[in-house]
C-alpha cells in the first residue's frame, strides 16, 4: 500500500526514492534508467519498486 523505508529483502533504505521514481516515469523516462540513476541495482530493491500498486485510496474507504 505503502512504499516500505526500507527494501523487506536486503534491508537498504529506499523510501525517499520513491517519489523521485514516480515523477520521472510519469514524465515518460524509462524505469529502467530512472532506477539506475537512484543507485537501485538489487533486484529486490528494483522489484520493490517496479511491482508497487497504490492501494491506499481503496483502503481509506474502509476507515472509520
Amino acid at each position: 500500500m505503502i512504499i516500505p523505508v526500507r527494501c523487506i529483502s536486503c534491508g537498504k533504505p529506499v523510501g525517499h526514492l520513491w517519489e523521485e521514481f514516480k515523477e520521472r516515469t510519469e514524465e515518460g523516462e524509462e524505469a529502467k534508467d530512472v532506477l539506475d540513476d537512484l543507485g537501485l541495482d538489487r533486484y529486490c530493491c528494483r522489484s520493490l519498486f517496479l511491482t508497487h500498486s497504490n492501494l491506499i485510496g481503496k483502503a481509506a474507504k474502509f476507515k472509520k
